[in-house]
């Protein structure tokens, strides 16, 4: 393979890196939001420091950018530069919403992105848009700028369950923010979606997915709406990737679960799979379906289980045998990287966790059976998997299809019953 090709286009067979490699992927994690989804567990900051005379985009703008260079000085140093090493095949701006960045200020990230990291000339690059008329940027400045993809954050086509969730958009602002990026000529359009909302229906979700079709997205993510406790699981320490919960989204989440039904979940998400392949869209992730030439091919590396680099508070990288994350506190962020008084600047506060052997074939099958393409079938042969794949192939939630283990879809629906037994 000639430098800096790449074979993220397709689907291959999992190949899971015996040593550590440099990465074809980049994470950038901007955290502002205008206002903070009670349901929304991501490293944001909201109000005063994403809107108006205090806000403090700018200032991690210019954090970032020195988070960037120090990562790529590592890289050179590690792997050699760009051309030396691979390029990058994709660059994910995901957040909080990245779509408040003034277009310079993208065209000057991703242009630097390309200078240090390198980026094939058919790199994807997606940035993360909320619809908001007041919150989407400028498509064609977007796509002036580099983006080549927009995954926008739909998460219902129902005015009513939009203000429930806490979400500033309206069905309207969708439709808009869609029609306004293929006038722009953004080459390709995911929506999120998400379900089992709180006393949502199935009839709802319905009419959700058809008005969703009706936009005639290229992409669709669709998410169960999951209510964790980011504090109850110790990650929102000084050096965790999580922030604490507000005291208001703590409540809110309380009384939510009492509206949420696994049942009506499973429902909602085998009328989606049925709805969206008479649609045209095939499914190629747990949570993912794209029509022809349109997978996500960023995320496709991390279910590959190949090397990305990330920046940015709260963002995650991996090697190949280590994972690294940044804290997730915006002030000990900035204060890092842009000393206040004036001193060499230093990478984030964070962590990072060696994988051994053992994790690392567990965790690629995992990874491998949220996709379409699946396990080979000589994963039977290692004895770490083959009790936990016995039973998903005993009792029809994994099948064989030629050489390849790949969940039914009653799998899908009962994946983390599959993924338990395999760690």
């Amino acid at each position: 393979m000639a430098l800096g090709a790449t074979s993220l286009d397709a689907v291959p067979p999992v190949a899971v890196p015996a040593v550590a490699a440099p990465p074809v992927a980049l994470y950038v994690h901007i955290p502002f939001c205008v206002s903070h989804c009670p349901y929304c567990d991501f490293a944001v900051v909201a109000g005063r420091d994403a809107r108006g005379p205090a806000n403090r985009i700018d200032a991690f703008a210019a954090a970032l950018e020195v988070e960037l260079v120090l990562r790529a000085d590592a890289l050179d140093a590690r792997w050699g530069p760009p051309g030396t090493r691979p390029l990058l095949a994709t660059l994910y701006l995901g957040g909080g919403t990245p779509s408040l960045l003034p277009a310079a200020t993208l065209r000057r990230l991703i242009r630097l992105v390309g200078r240090r990291f390198g980026l094939t000339p058919r790199a994807e690059v997606t940035l993360e848009v909320n619809p908001g008329s007041d919150e989407r940027g400028n498509a064609a400045e977007q796509r002036d700028a580099g983006v080549t993809r927009l995954s926008i954050g739909a998460q219902s086509m129902d005015a009513a369950e939009l203000r429930a969730i806490g979400r500033r958009h309206s069905p309207e602002d969708v439709a808009q923010t869609m029609r306004v990026a293929r006038e722009a000529g953004l080459r390709s359009l995911s929506l999120d979606l998400l379900y089992d909302l709180p006393g949502s229906t199935v009839a709802g979700w319905s009419r959700n997915l058809d008005d969703a079709l009706r936009l005639e997205p290229d992409h669709l993510s669709l998410y169960a709406l999951m209510l964790d406790d980011p504090d109850a699981e110790g990650l929102t320490g000084s050096g965790g990737d999580h922030l604490p919960v507000a005291r208001g989204a703590r409540r809110w989440r309380e009384r939510a679960r009492g509206g949420q039904d696994e049942d009506r979940a499973a429902e909602m998400y085998d009328l989606a799979d049925r709805r969206l392949a008479t649609a045209g869209f095939a499914w190629y992730e747990i949570s993912n379906w794209a029509r022809p030439g349109h997978r996500s091919r960023h995320n496709l590396a991390y279910w590959e289980g190949r090397s990305y680099e990330a920046a940015g508070p709260g963002a995650h990288a991996f090697d190949g045998r280590t994972r690294r994350w940044n804290a997730a506190r915006l002030d000990a962020y900035l204060a890092g990287l842009v000393p206040p008084d004036g001193g060499s600047p230093r990478l984030p506060p964070g962590g990072r966790e060696p994988e051994g052997d053992a994790d690392r074939r567990s965790e690629a099958a995992i990874l491998a059976l949220r996709t379409s393409a699946g396990l080979p079938v000589a994963a039977l042969e290692q004895p770490l998997l083959r009790p936990g794949l016995d039973w998903a192939l005993d009792a029809n939630l994994l099948e064989r299809r030629l050489e390849r283990l790949v969940l039914t879809r009653e799998g899908r629906l009962l994946s983390n019953e599959v993924f338990v037994r395999l760690i």
